[in-house]
This record gives C-alpha cells, sequence and structure tokens, in this order.
C-alpha cells in the first residue's frame, strides 16, 4: 500500500526543520543533481548560488546557509535557486464547498520529488499555514493559509529577445537571461511567495505584494481567497504584472496576448485547455488526467483557503509515490 504525504510540524525552525523532517530524501536531491550535471558543474553552480544570495542580501540567505551547512556538501543553494519547473493551476468557486478552489499540479523531470513530498506546518507573523514542499527548500512553490489564501507557483517561457525582428537562438537567449538575473538585486518568486505566507495578512495583502514587489526573475502565481470572487492569476515579468480575474487557469505561457517566449514544457496549451474545462468539476483529484498528468508530474494537489482542506498526491515518472492525502491547515 503506497504511504500518505507525510505531515511534519516544523513551525519555527524554517527549511532547516524541514531538511531534519526527513535529511535523506534532500540528499537524494543532490544524488540526482550530481548525475545530471556532475559533481563539479554542482559545486560551481553552488558558489554562484550562495554569492549570489549574499550579494543581494536574501532575506532567506541564512536558512539556507545553515540547510548547507546540514547537508555537508555542495548542493543546498544551488537546489533552492532552481525553478525549471513545467506546473498546471487553475482557480474557480468550489462546486462542493465554500470559496474559492486551487487546483495544481507540479511538473519537473527529476527523480524523488513525489516520494520526497512533505507538507509542513510553519508559521510566520501573520499566522499558521501548510506549505507542500521538500527537505531544504526555503521558498514556497504549493501552499494555503487558512482564512487567507492559497497560492501556487508556475514557470513562464524564458524571455525571448528579439534583433532586427529576428529571434536569437535558445542557448543565446538563455545565457543572456542569465546573466540578467545574476546582476539582479531583486528577490525570487518562490522567496517572495514564502516571504508572503508569513507575513501577507489577508488575500488582498498578499496579492498587492506579488502585484508590486520587483523580482529577479518572470512567474505566474495562481492565488485563490477564502471568499467567493477572490481569485486570480498574476503573469509577473521583473517590474510589470497582468493580472486575470478567476475563475482562470494557468499553465507554461502567457495568457496576456503579444508576450512571447522560448517554450520550457511540452504540451501546455493542451493542458491549459483540459485544466480550464475541468475547474469547476468533480474534486478528489479527478481533474488530474493526461495530459495534466505526465511523466514529470511530481505534485498534484487541490487547496482550499476557506475550510483550510487540502488534498496531495505525490508522484514519479513511474506511477503515483504516495496515496491521495487529506491534511488539514490550521
Amino acid at each position: 500500500m503506497l504511504p500518505p504525504v507525510p505531515h511534519v510540524d516544523v513551525r519555527g525552525g524554517g527549511a532547516l526543520a524541514l531538511y531534519a523532517a526527513a535529511p535523506e530524501a534532500a540528499q537524494a536531491q543532490i544524488d540526482d543533481a550530481q548525475t545530471r550535471f556532475t559533481r563539479l558543474g554542482v559545486a560551481l553552480a553552488d558558489r554562484l548560488s550562495r554569492r549570489w544570495l549574499e550579494r543581494t542580501d536574501n532575506p532567506l540567505r541564512r536558512e539556507i546557509a545553515a540547510v548547507a551547512d546540514a547537508v555537508g556538501r555542495p548542493g543546498a543553494h544551488l537546489l533552492n535557486l532552481s525553478y525549471e519547473w513545467g506546473c498546471s493551476a487553475a482557480v474557480a468557486p468550489d462546486p462542493f464547498g465554500t470559496g474559492m478552489r486551487l487546483l495544481r499540479t507540479l511538473d519537473w523531470p527529476f527523480a524523488g520529488l513525489g516520494s520526497g513530498l512533505i507538507a509542513a506546518r510553519m508559521e510566520g507573523s501573520a499566522g499558521p499555514w501548510l506549505n507542500l514542499t521538500w527537505p531544504g527548500f526555503a521558498g514556497v512553490l504549493t501552499a494555503v493559509a487558512r482564512g487567507r489564501f492559497a497560492v501556487a507557483f508556475n514557470q513562464p517561457p524564458m524571455h525571448a529577445r528579439r534583433v532586427c525582428g529576428l529571434g536569437l537562438p535558445m542557448p543565446l537567449d538563455w545565457a543572456l537571461n542569465r546573466h540578467v538575473v545574476w546582476r539582479s538585486r531583486e528577490i525570487p518568486p518562490a522567496h517572495l511567495l514564502r516571504l508572503v505566507c508569513d507575513e501577507a495578512a489577508d488575500y488582498d495583502d498578499a496579492r498587492r505584494r506579488i502585484v508590486q514587489t520587483p523580482l529577479a526573475t518572470s512567474c505566474f502565481v495562481t492565488l485563490a481567497g477564502p471568499n467567493a470572487g477572490e481569485g486570480c492569476v498574476i503573469e509577473r515579468t521583473h517590474d510589470a504584472a497582468f493580472v486575470h480575474e478567476a475563475p482562470r487557469a494557468i499553465t507554461n505561457h502567457w495568457l496576456t496576448p503579444d508576450r512571447i517566449g522560448h517554450p520550457r514544457t511540452a504540451h501546455s496549451r493542451e493542458r491549459l485547455t483540459m485544466i480550464a474545462a475541468m475547474m469547476s468539476g468533480p474534486g478528489q483529484l479527478a481533474w488530474l488526467q493526461e495530459p495534466i498528468l505526465n511523466r514529470d508530474t511530481r505534485l498534484a494537489a487541490e487547496l482550499n483557503p476557506a475550510t483550510g482542506m487540502v488534498q496531495a498526491q505525490g508522484w514519479e515518472a513511474e506511477g503515483p509515490a504516495t496515496r491521495p492525502t487529506m491534511l488539514q491547515a490550521d
């Protein structure tokens, strides 16, 4: 029988407490990164990541440094700045309950994310919240704060430049984009969402912070509030925001017309069509069908910030890694 999603209480402990909850899972992620990118590649990228966090005075840098000390080898800084995900998300009124419902999958080809998934109870100055995350990860990708909001992070297309009306080759665009990010002193999106979960008093406060805070790189954020009509998809660049009111779905391409980019994932438009059609339909993960569900899916979840109810399931390439697990945010 498959295990449930592990449920841990790390209030007051941050990323280091998350690492201590399942250190073997975090070590396995570094093993996988070394297999893909070599030990030398991980070590060099980890050093660059650490220096960037220090240079920008990142608010989570000390938490990440504490995790790195506990891990005892390069990798923690790098993995905390890795945002190459494909995702599907939607927000709409909950057809079977109160308030709004956020549907969410996270797709990433790294092995072990589905089996290493943790539901962590955390708490900040605005109150407690539930984080669907991984050991040692300081940012937020999927979370719910009962009575305040639920939030999910999606990766947008890689920014595409045009010179004299012609597009640049993707490797050159990638290098230029990395240069822009490394020169930035702004906060990464997943780190902003961590601060939002800790500090934002309500849906309106969270929305304002996500819309207005300058970012190191682009992101898509799906936000749901506890009251009817409180929901939106926010498409962010480093200095601009495009807001689409609920009911709305998002995958990994721009909803805003005339914005272009290099695709990061396959079947983005097909996934958008399906999740948009199913976002007001049955719950209990019944909407989790191909191509929303695919070989890269590592997390599927439904979150309701009005009731605090969450249903989550971890996945690996070969199939489910956990059984669907019902959770209750404080």
